[in-house]
């Protein structure tokens, strides 16, 4: 069955694919290490900001989204084996949506890989701005320095990115134990987790002796608080984007996923259990805190080892960091060797096997978004909003891309139900129906509130400009990569 007329496939030879080559390495605990490692760093700050809605608003917030996550990752643990493509989210969506539905989705996956590394870059010029005394007017320098510094260890090969992934996703994991381990002698939960209430003007204000409400502000707390609780596990479905580098895809892929998942829970909510009971801190200082875990630390083992504390706590921000440029990497490869994204995006290095240009080229994208901002407005307001306003468009275009790839997963199960499928979700349609939902309410409380406009126009602007390029150009260009032969092979009777 043809595409639509609107869809044209441009001729290609071998050597366009020989340029294009990826190299096969990773197994379990390599895949499990790429997606807890990408996820890390929001354990230990960005999801502390839920507190001001309380602390039981928080949990069940946590519960809702790892409810969402768990849906979405047994979802990808049955579609990632059953089509092992780096594409991944672009490639399910394109199977089973068409060549508009995977790009969108591919576009929405992009606006989330592309900015947050620097989201994580930009929390890590802090961490060293303190740690070295150097002026708030030199932060770009840190940015400049960790992106070259990652995306060249990226570049340099597979073998060499997967062992950096897996040393310091453990020692972040290492750190986080340290901290549980540590907090527990300390912890008063009552008097500190439970320090909010429910002000005059409906904000939230310290108890001095804690005892407060679990939900200070009913249900509403709870729906505000998720956009928040989304930072405990943001990431984690990049794994199927190893697929073309694992070593056995359809095995070790739904493994990786689902014992990261796990992982990632537990971590989660003993982190939020733990950090605002520690004596001294409290879920009210922590609600406006930008490094929670050192505020922790700081409590147990006092101000004298501040320094040494944030060059620890600065693992979790470089794990992330290192993973996500991977998953960066692999994503705009994907789309640019379908055509997609221009071609040239795709080529490989020539012996290293690596997808350079992509990564370069996201980085370059990232850093130049930066620094409009930085100089936009000014140095010090920029350091004030920078990182939050990355922070929420990349949360924007994850939640639009858990949707599609959700809802990609139910198409499938009914358009094409005898394909091979070496996993099946134990929830089925159902747990993809719930991840949709939560995506939704989640993304409308996103835009409900005031501090996401900038970041929702910024993400328009995204879509407009890559729809404008796929509608003028990259439609009429597509090239037949392997997720696009898989797609056209095992087109549904009723797709588009």
């Amino acid at each position: 069955m043809s595409e639509p007329s609107s869809i044209q496939y441009t001729k290609v030879d071998q050597s366009y694919f020989e340029k294009r080559g990826l190299r096969r390495y990773a197994g379990v605990w390599s895949l499990w290490a790429l997606g807890v490692g990408a996820v890390i760093s929001g354990h230990f700050s960005g999801w502390n900001f839920g507190l001001a809605n309380g602390w039981g608003s928080m949990l069940v917030a946590g519960i809702i989204i790892a409810v969402m996550y768990l849906g979405l990752t047994f979802s990808i643990a049955e579609m990632s084996p059953a089509l092992p493509h780096t594409g991944a989210a672009y490639s399910f969506a394109r199977t089973a949506m068409g060549p508009w539905g995977g790009f969108l989705t591919g576009l929405s996956e992009n606006v989330e890989y592309v900015l947050t590394p620097a989201v994580i870059v930009f929390f890590i010029g802090s961490y060293m701005g303190g740690i070295f005394g150097t002026p708030a007017e030199a932060q770009p320098l840190w940015w400049i320095g960790f992106y070259i510094l990652f995306v060249g260890l990226n570049v340099i090969g597979v073998e060499l990115s997967f062992r950096i992934t897996l040393v310091v996703t453990l020692l972040a994991l290492g750190c986080l134990v340290v901290f549980w381990i540590s907090a527990l002698p300390h912890i008063d939960f009552d008097r500190w987790a439970l320090n909010i209430g429910a002000g005059p003007d409906g904000a939230p204000i310290e108890l001095a002796e804690g005892g407060g409400s679990w939900f200070p502000f009913g249900w509403e707390g709870v729906l505000k608080a998720l956009p928040f609780a989304v930072w405990l596990f943001l990431a984690i479905e990049q794994l199927p984007l190893a697929a073309e580098e694992s070593m056995d895809p359809k095995r070790d892929m739904p493994k990786g996923i689902i014992l990261g998942m796990f992982t990632l829970i537990v971590s989660a909510f003993m982190i939020m259990w733990l950090n605002p009971a520690v004596a001294g801190i409290g879920s009210f200082k922590l609600a406006t805190s930008g490094e929670p875990l050192l505020d922790g630390f700081r409590a147990i083992y006092g101000e004298g080892t501040a320094k040494l504390l944030a060059a620890v706590a600065v693992l979790g921000l470089v794990a992330s960091f290192h993973t996500i440029i991977f998953a960066k990497g692999r994503q705009v490869y994907s789309l640019a060797r379908a055509g997609y994204f221009p071609p040239g995006l795709s080529l490989t290095h020539g012996t290293r096997k690596t997808p350079h240009v992509a990564m370069v080229f996201g980085a370059v994208v990232a850093l130049a978004v930066m620094f409009a901002l930085w100089f936009g407005l000014g140095a010090e307001e920029g350091g004030k909003k920078i990182g939050a306003t990355l922070l929420n468009m990349a949360v924007f275009g994850a939640m639009f891309s858990y949707f599609m790839q959700a809802l990609s997963f139910i198409v499938l199960r009914r358009k094409l139900p005898n394909i091979h499928r070496p996993y099946r979700s134990p929830f089925g349609v159902f747990g993809a129906a719930m991840t949709m939902i939560i995506a939704v309410v989640t993304l409308f409380y996103q835009i409900k509130d005031p501090a996401y406009s900038t970041a929702v126009m910024w993400v328009a602007i995204w879509f407009v400009v890559g729809i404008l390029y796929f509608a003028v150009r990259g439609r009429h260009r597509l090239i037949l990569s392997p997720e696009e032969e898989f797609a056209l092979e095992h087109k549904p009777e009723n797709g588009a």
